[in-house]
């Protein structure tokens, strides 16, 4: 299936080896994948380790308060829909258009609380109530790059406003080599909460290869650790680069600010080929 929305093409493509799974492309690129008979199943390496991050932010099953700034499929809100009954989730989602088809042929699951709003991600986090949130996600890309006014450290600033005391962030990040972005992000993070770890592929973190990289911050204690032990069991094993070894991975990067962001880089040509 092929419809024009507000970002482009979109393409519900089945999922040839599974009954009732589909890959969401924006303008060929790949935006979710959505297992409608298993939201759990996460097929994305980077949704699987945001997967991980959502299973540790609170006592497996305990509802939580997610804000999702990005929405797409809605893949990670329908995780948390089965895997934590009576969440409350909001979803920042500037296109009408996509929203209205993913509802249409990827129907959410019953009883899901998941309010979409249409509007602007920063602008949705900026009416978000103080302390609102258990954890808040940032997986927005606009053209396949995310946009620059979600990348600085004021954006982190109002982050860390919606996060209730001790609350969890996490950003999906992609880049290529030199990996200027993702230090420069890293080094954002970690100028505005008191831990900050990163899950990424070693191809990608050796700059053999363009790929995500999934952040996870909060002023509370991390478990690195444990986070590292489920992203090795990934069918696509993440490395987790956690204090010192982080603060030197970012090489001494400038702290990224509203006046200096720009946008993620764009993907390579033949990325998604």
């Amino acid at each position: 299936m092929t419809e024009t929305v507000g970002g482009g093409t979109a393409q519900l493509v089945p999922d040839p080896d599974r009954t009732g799974s589909w890959e969401l492309l924006l303008d060929g690129a790949p935006q979710s994948h959505v297992d409608l008979a298993d939201p759990t199943r996460l097929a994305f390496e980077y949704q699987r380790r945001l997967g991980h991050i959502i299973d540790l932010v609170a006592p497996p099953g305990r509802p939580v308060t997610v804000l999702h700034l990005g929405g797409g499929g809605l893949t990670l809100a329908r995780y948390v829909a089965v895997t934590r009954p009576r969440s409350t989730q909001q979803v920042a989602e500037p296109d009408g258009r996509l929203t209205a088809l993913v509802r249409r042929e990827l129907p959410l699951p019953d009883g899901a609380r998941i309010r979409i709003r249409e509007a602007d991600a920063r602008a949705v986090l900026g009416k978000i109530p103080d302390g609102w949130a258990d954890l808040v996600i940032t997986d927005v890309f606009a053209d396949a790059r995310t946009p620059a006014h979600c990348t600085s450290a004021e954006f982190l600033d109002e982050v860390r406003r919606a996060l209730r005391p001790g609350g969890w962030y996490a950003a999906n990040l992609a880049d290529g080599p030199p990996l200027a972005h993702l230090r420069a992000q890293v080094a954002t993070a970690l100028s505005r909460f008191a831990e900050v770890c990163l899950a990424v592929e070693p191809a990608v973190l050796r700059g053999r290869r363009f790929g995500n990289g999934v952040l996870c911050a909060s002023d509370a204690a991390l478990p690195a650790a444990v986070l590292a032990q489920r992203s090795a069991r990934d069918p696509y094993p993440a490395r987790v680069l956690a204090g010192r070894e982080l603060t030197d991975f970012t090489g001494g990067a400038a702290v990224v600010t509203d006046a200096t962001a720009a946008p993620s880089p764009p993907p390579p040509d033949g990325t998604f080929g």
